[in-house]
């Protein structure tokens, strides 16, 4: 059991970093450690939820949809609005979405919390640039 659980931490961790890197390179306001602290906690409190309430899925939906609740509020912080811009709003669906691998990664479905590191990842990666082309000085921005 504990080995279980070292691994479902140390997955969530581990997808979780290359989706800090991408963030601390672009300058966001979460980043490297944010991330990862994310997937983790997440992780973690999936983990807690299963072994105290056992197989009460019930419960257990009540637990994660509060988890999901809460790290919405995280990454609303990370969303700045100017009069002419908005910024922050991929750094906060990262964090949300990173929260979610963490939750994968607890209830040991390894797949979809790849499947949504990868697609994060690539997502921050390979569309910035095409981002900063089309958005021009005083656009609004996602």
């Amino acid at each position: 059991m504990v080995f279980s659980h070292l691994m479902d931490l140390s997955v969530a961790y581990v997808l979780a970093l290359p989706i800090g890197w991408s963030q601390e390179r672009e300058g966001s306001s979460a980043g490297l450690r944010t991330f990862p602290l994310v997937a983790i906690a997440s992780c973690g409190l999936i983990l807690l939820a299963k072994e105290m309430l056992g197989d009460d899925i019930g419960a257990q939906s009540r637990i994660l949809a509060g988890l999901i609740t809460g790290i919405g509020f995280i990454g609303g912080g990370a969303i700045l609005r100017s009069e002419q811009s908005v910024h922050g709003t991929a750094t906060a669906a990262s964090v949300w979405n990173v929260g979610v691998i963490g939750a994968a990664a607890g209830f040991g479905l390894y797949d979809i919390a790849a499947v949504l590191s990868v697609v994060n990842f690539a997502t921050l990666r390979l569309l910035h640039p095409l981002k900063k082309r089309i958005n021009r000085p005083g656009k609004r921005e996602n």
